[in-house]
């Protein structure tokens, strides 16, 4: 059954999905849409490639009003048809009717949402996050966003391995808090199912000694043993230290597998969740009515959900330390969604998230840069000296590449060398177009041949009127001819710069200026330090004659 969220109208004051107030109404009305999920990972059954839908994930994470705020990932992901979408769409409940007691709603209420039906067929294809994301106050006033993400049931008859493990390590790699959502019990598979991507943390703590997950919930649907251990988180920490507990006595493989859980996860709970009643799962009919509903699932459901989603139990999205926004989140999907478009699993340590934390280093410290550099020469500020602007260009290239290197990254400093070298050869490429747009914004630099081509007019003028006034006529005639050439090149390159034409004429004008212009500049120290030199030896000799007459001096005083 596909959801249908009915949205609110002027005539309407209640609606029983969202319960009451305007705040419901300001939001649909803003939106201009109802809410509902938007599907951002597909999977092509023909050749089991994946693909991410980056308008649709931006338009989630890029609203104005969460862009830039911390991002909590609550994702929901285990085998097919054990009822995920079902229990994200209480939290959906939950989050819009949060204010209320009775949030779980009348009993006649349909539960809608996130897609989700009864039967044996599988629902839910990918990812799919809800397209509202809940801002979220938390106690010491911060503010937060909360995304809800579903995931493709695993091992269903038309998935393979690789799917199952791709969505599974998607989910968990971009959420702050996977729930693991299973059935009647933890069975020796489903721990061995984690297996794969606890040994990509493994494979990161050899490098950086950090977990690579936050907080893995396991969600055991259908509890059958309550006089064994009794329903909800208390029970189910006891229940899930035993299991997974580790002994000498057991084979070296179940060791393995726990120590690999509990080194990759920041944090690990479980809770214990009754059946919700046979008239649940055998009723074609059930569209999600409490009514149906065993009251001490209910009661369950009423403890797990408000615990989950207390403002001061949501976890931040974290990587090596530093907390990731909504805008991050988009940049993590991108880098990762990479790693899966190719035919065969990637190795374990290509899906740690290597790639997206020294990217996200390196578009930090190029920003960084460029906002500095702006400040001093960008847009329409005027022209600055090239050996001022090339210091600041060497003092903030150094500040860059240091911020570079200070931020935790993932990897090991050789993989992290390779992005530091990219990152070097970027900014100096934004060099040289900042220096070349300063260059341009110079006066002299603009008409640097049409000056120097006139300055030589002159001197020749002025040299060939004294070599013709001290009788050297021969070494007049040849200022004169130059004299006429530097004339004609000079009409010559105002015809090309007017016209357009005849480029190549033009620029060989253009360099020969630049030459004449360099060996000038080349000439001006070597004239100051014959000048010095000169200088130097007038004192000299001037000091020897003052010696020389110090004792006349002295006489006829």
């Amino acid at each position: 059954r596909q959801s249908s969220m009915a949205p609110r109208t002027r005539a309407f004051t209640r609606n029983k999905h969202w319960g009451n107030g305007s705040n419901d109404d300001q939001f649909l009305f803003s939106m201009g849409s109802k809410p509902g999920p938007v599907q951002i990972v597909t999977v092509c059954k023909e050749d089991h490639s994946f693909a991410l839908d980056t308008e649709a994930l931006a338009r989630v994470l890029l609203a104005p009003e969460v862009r830039d705020k911390n991002v909590v990932v609550v994702s929901v992901a285990g085998a097919f048809r054990k009822g995920k979408s079902f229990l994200l769409d209480f939290m959906l409940r939950y989050m819009y009717r949060k204010d209320d007691e009775n949030w779980l709603g009348g009993d006649d209420e349909p539960l809608t949402g996130f897609s989700w039906r009864g039967g044996s067929e599988p629902e839910t294809t990918g990812i799919q996050l809800w397209s509202e994301v809940f801002p979220i106050q938390k106690s010491d006033g911060t503010e937060v966003a909360v995304v809800l993400m579903d995931t493709q049931g695993a091992f269903d008859n038309q998935s393979t391995v690789k799917d199952c493990a791709t969505i599974f390590a998607l989910s968990t790699m971009t959420s702050s808090i996977q729930i693991y959502n299973l059935s009647q019990n933890i069975q020796e598979d489903d721990l061995q199912q984690l297996q794969l991507f606890t040994e990509y943390g493994r494979l990161a703590m050899d490098e950086i000694y950090q977990k690579p997950f936050q907080s893995l919930m396991f969600l055991i649907r259908d509890w059958s043993f309550p006089y064994e251990y009794t329903y909800g988180f208390r029970g189910g920490e006891d229940f899930l230290g035993k299991r997974l507990q580790v002994n000498e006595t057991q084979h070296k493989e179940l060791q393995t597998v726990r120590d690999h859980i509990h080194s990759c996860f920041s944090n690990i709970s479980c809770f214990l969740l009754p059946h919700p009643g046979l008239n649940v799962a055998t009723s074609p009919v059930f569209k999600g009515q409490l009514g149906a509903v065993a009251p001490e699932f209910k009661e369950q459901l009423n403890s797990l959900i408000p615990k989950l989603l207390h403002p001061d139990r949501l976890s931040e999205k974290e990587t090596h330390g530093n907390k990731v926004t909504c805008r991050g989140l988009l940049e993590f999907f991108k880098a990762y969604i990479k790693i899966y478009q190719g035919e065969d699993l990637p190795q374990p340590k290509t899906m740690l998230p290597t790639e997206a934390n020294n990217l996200a280093a390196v578009a930090t410290a190029k920003d960084q840069y460029t906002k500095n550099m702006e400040r001093v020469c960008g847009g329409d500020l005027p022209y600055v000296a090239p050996d001022s602007l090339e210091e600041k260009h060497h003092f903030y290239f150094r500040e860059a590449l240091h911020n570079f290197s200070k931020t935790k990254k993932m990897g090991g400093q050789e993989f992290s060398n390779r992005y530091q070298a990219e990152l070097e050869k970027e900014l100096e490429e934004m060099w040289q177009s900042l220096s070349k747009h300063n260059g341009a914004k110079n006066l002299f630099s603009a008409f640097r041949t049409p000056a120097v081509l006139f300055v030589l007019v002159c001197l020749l003028y002025v040299l060939s009127g004294v070599l013709l006034f001290v009788g050297l006529s021969t070494f007049a005639l040849v200022c004169d001819c130059t004299l006429g050439v530097v004339m004609v090149s000079m009409l010559t390159w105002a015809f090309i710069r007017y016209t357009g034409r005849y480029r190549t004429v033009g620029g060989a004008i253009d360099q020969a200026a630049g030459v004449v212009l360099d060996q000038v500049r080349l000439m001006a120290p070597r004239s100051e330090l014959l000048v010095m030199s000169t200088t130097s030896a007038q004192v000299t000799d001037m000091t020897s004659i003052y010696q020389h007459l110090k004792p006349l001096l002295c006489l006829l005083r």
